[in-house]
C-alpha cells in the first residue's frame, strides 16, 4: 500500500491514495477539511464497520444500518496523541441476534480491525453496542 500527500495551500493537504482515491486535510483547526487526527478516528470506525456488517452478511443477519459513534480523548501537550477512544456501535435491523451482533463487534475489535488493534498499542481503546429494530 502507497499514498502521497501533497500541500495545497496554507495548512491544507491533499492525500491520495494508490488505488486512486483522495481526500482533503486541515492542520489549521478543521476550517476547510477534517484534520488528520479526525481521520484516523474515523478510520477506525470505518475499518472495525466494514468487519462488523461483513460478519453479520455472513451470518445472515437483516442489517438495515450500521453507526459507529466515537469519542476520544487526546493528550494535553505535545505530541497531542489519542489517550482513549471508545467505540460505540449501533446496529439496526430485523430480528438481530444479540450473540451475533456481540460476536461481530468482538471479532472485529480483538481480531480483525487492523486500524483499531494498532491504535490499541499505544492508548486505551473500549467498545460498546447497541441494537435497534429496523
Amino acid at each position: 500500500m502507497k499514498a502521497t500527500v501533497s500541500w495545497s495551500k496554507e495548512l491544507q493537504f491533499i492525500g491520495k491514495s494508490s488505488s486512486g482515491h483522495q481526500i482533503e486535510m486541515d492542520g489549521d483547526g478543521a476550517k476547510a477539511a477534517a484534520s488528520p487526527m479526525e481521520y484516523v478516528l474515523m478510520a477506525a470506525g470505518g475499518c472495525s464497520s466494514v468487519d462488523i456488517i461483513s460478519i453479520l452478511s455472513k451470518a445472515r443477519q437483516q442489517v438495515t444500518d450500521c453507526t459507529v459513534n466515537l469519542d476520544s480523548e487526546r493528550a494535553e501537550g505535545t505530541p497531542r496523541v489519542f489517550t482513549k477512544i471508545h467505540l460505540e456501535f449501533v446496529v439496526t435491523g430485523v430480528d438481530l441476534s444479540e450473540k451475533h451482533v456481540a460476536r461481530a463487534v468482538q471479532l472485529s475489535m480483538e481480531k480483525y480491525c487492523s486500524v483499531s488493534l494498532m491504535l490499541s498499542k499505544s492508548c486505551e481503546v473500549s467498545h460498546s453496542y447497541r441494537i435497534e429494530s429496523a
